[in-house]
């Protein structure tokens, strides 16, 4: 985290906003505490749904063309798997 939110501001310095997941190490607390301290704008993990199609449309989109893909063909072995 304290990697990625130099990068992050360096992009946008002007304006973003910080979505996350509720994967268990981003709902630690010094995780949001750090969260809140250093980014202009901040959903934290119990305002956000984690899995809503609607507010995440890029994890969706991509899990729809990896699947996609991985049903376009018939496994019939564990290595084409």
């Amino acid at each position: 985290m304290r990697d990625l939110l130099p990068d992050i501001k360096q992009s946008s310095p002007d304006y973003f906003t910080f979505q996350q997941d509720s994967a268990p190490a981003y709902r630690a607390l010094e995780t949001v505490s750090l969260l809140w301290r250093e980014t202009s704008d901040f959903i934290p993990p119990d305002l956000w749904l984690p899995n809503s199609s609607d507010l995440n449309p890029v994890d969706y989109k991509i899990w729809g063309i990896v699947q996609d893909g991985f049903y376009a063909h018939k496994i019939t072995s564990v290595d084409k798997l």
